[in-house]
């Protein structure tokens, strides 16, 4: 990560209570006019004790108790309100951070979540947004209000009697230099618990992911013991920030004591001497616990500030990262034009990619796919095959070379535009915690259930889903685990297919389904896949001989390309895979 100083962090944080300015200086207002109340409480009482006790006034009195009740009855109704007021604004500004940190997270390429395991990237979304709430709600309660009061105080202790004054303010010097050397290396510290930490959820999340594979075979323990050493990694880092972080309130009530020690030291003689009255005294020492006060508040406020910067530097590392795929025109800053209703026809121009620069998976590839094509990818793993589909649904942009639609570059098009005329079923089905009929409903939001059925029905998920206890309202847990492979694949497959796409990628999509369901499946899509041009990625040569166009992935491109009978008559690599293919199948039977 980047360190950035606090000049940076601290302004860049404020920045999120700009659009409650109005309410924040409310809040401010009302702990102004509270501060105001109870900084004039010891100056009455130096009255009531110089004045009225010493003259016997006992209406003086009275009257000095009812403006002490009516103050207290004014602190504690204003303290209810700008509690209340505070709590809401800084409730709302952790709730924006976390939208645009979510939303921003949405608009990066799949480079950023492949780097990143999942429990790291909601480490930052959860715990580091939580840790700022102390932050803003010390920022508005403290922060203003107590440089006031403390201002304030201070110049009613100087209008009381200077040199009491300057013996309360002689320590204060100590106490701003050993904060400072206490901030030097807190804030290391708690950066390096907060990556502990952080870590700890990215493999409490995948262990947990993982569980079928843990316990399948038998590494409980040896997963315990990992996870131990996490967590004991964790234990040492907060502790050893916190023995450094607490060090602040020993600093806090050091002075305070020192400081109040030099103020009955210098009071005392000043009584003898007669230089001023007993109820200066008293009121100057209430005035002391309130001079102490919000340099405690303030503390706090810095030893939060210091605490929680190392969140804040996380949350922002996220934001700054600019999306490498945008609909934001890079030189203009606009909104790039949505791609119009298409036809299908799909060119690649010496399109090259590399995930590792490297290790180049496409080098100077072209084609071009004509509307309603069937065109099926086939080769070796790890050939490319999987990274072509992607290209084509800009899930990652080429290195080099074009990649264009109807003979519009991909890039100059908005994401959203298009996305939604594909259909994409790629070789990882994922389904969400809601019911079947939501899952597949995500391929179209405004779906009728009528459609919904008929998607299912043509890829011939609508016999098992009626068998289930609750037809379409089954609900499926994470990633549809209480569901065979083959029954997530059709389910997904229903959800792509119902997106009525012009472009309809299935990589792999009959990869876990028996031979017998994917005869009655190939017979569902069939009438589906007419009129759109359609890319297969099969390992199953015989599921693909119908395609009107067979391309071979291999050598960091495409070697060979035609139907399946003009390349069984080349006999090359098409035909030695499906030689081979046909060679295991009949030694298995």
């Amino acid at each position: 990560m980047k360190k950035h100083p606090n000049k940076y962090l601290v302004p860049r944080l404020f920045t999120y209570l700009k659009p409650y300015k109005s309410q924040t200086i409310i809040a401010i207002i009302l702990m102004i006019i509270s501060m105001f109340c109870n900084i004039v409480n010891p100056y009455l009482l130096k009255i009531a004790i110089d004045t009225y006790i010493a003259e016997k006034n006992m209406a003086g009195l009275l009257g000095i108790g009812g403006i002490l009740l009516a103050l207290g009855l004014i602190i504690w109704a204003l303290a209810r309100i700008y509690t209340v007021k505070v709590a809401k604004i800084t409730n709302e500004i952790l709730i924006n951070i976390r939208h645009e940190l979510y939303t921003h997270i949405q608009t990066l390429s799949f480079d950023f979540f492949d780097s990143r395991p999942v429990g790291k990237i909601l480490a930052r979304v959860i715990g580091d947004v939580n840790a700022l709430q102390d932050l803003f709600t010390q920022t508005i309660q403290s922060l203003v209000p107590e440089l006031l009061t403390l201002l304030c105080v201070t110049v009613f202790m100087f209008i009381l009697n200077v040199k009491l004054a300057l013996a309360c303010l002689i320590v204060l010097p100590a106490l701003l230099l050993g904060i400072f050397w206490v901030e030097t290396f807190s804030r290391k510290r708690w950066m390096k618990y907060r990556e502990t930490r952080s870590t700890l959820n990215g493999y409490t999340h995948e262990s947990f992911s993982g569980m079928q594979v843990v316990q399948g075979f038998a590494n409980e323990k040896h997963i315990f013991k990992t996870f131990t050493g996490h967590v004991d990694e964790l234990s040492h880092n907060f502790i050893h920030a916190v023995k450094l972080n607490d060090l602040f309130w020993p600093l806090v009530d050091l002075s305070w004591g020192a400081g109040t020690v030099m103020i009955f030291y210098t009071g005392y003689h000043m009584v003898v001497s007669g230089e001023i009255q007993i109820g200066t005294l008293i009121a100057f020492c209430m005035y002391v616990g309130m001079f102490w006060r919000p340099i405690m508040n303030l503390s706090s406020f810095y030893n939060t500030l210091i605490t929680n910067l190392s969140a804040a530097e996380r949350i922002f590392e996220i934001l700054d990262i600019k999306p490498e795929l945008s609909s934001i025109d890079a030189t203009t800053g606009k909104m790039l034009p949505d791609l119009l209703p298409i036809e299908g026809e799909v060119c690649f121009d010496q399109v090259s990619f590399a995930y590792e620069t490297s290790s180049p998976v496409l080098e100077n590839v072209s084609f071009t796919i004509a509307p309603g094509q069937r065109v099926a990818l086939v080769g070796e793993t790890g050939a490319g095959k999987t990274t072509i589909v992607s290209l084509i649904s800009r899930f990652y942009d080429p290195t080099a070379g074009e990649i264009r639609i109807d003979g519009q570059n991909i890039k100059e098009v908005s994401l959203e535009s298009l996305h939604r005329q594909m259909g994409i079923m790629l070789q990882d089905t994922f389904l969400f915690s809601t019911t079947i009929m939501e899952n597949i409903r995500y391929g179209k939001l405004d779906a009728t259930d009528e459609e919904i059925i008929a998607a299912a029905k043509a890829v011939h998920a609508h016999d098992f889903i009626m068998q289930m206890q609750k037809g379409y309202q089954t609900e499926v847990n994470e990633r549809g685990s209480r569901l065979s492979l083959g029954q997530r694949q059709l389910i997904s497959f229903a959800r792509a297919l119902l997106a009525n796409p012009r472009i309809l990628i299935l990589d792999e999509a009959t990869s876990n389904i028996d031979t017998q369901t994917e005869i009655l499946v190939q017979k569902g899509i069939e009438r589906l896949l007419k009129g759109r041009t359609s890319f297969v990625i099969a390992h199953r040569l015989s599921t693909i001989r119908d395609c009107d166009l067979i391309m071979v992935v291999s050598n960091q491109g495409i070697s060979e390309c035609g139907t399946h009978d003009e390349l069984m008559k080349k006999q090359g690599e098409y035909y030695n895979l499906y030689i081979s293919q046909y060679t295991l199948l009949k030694e298995e039977a």
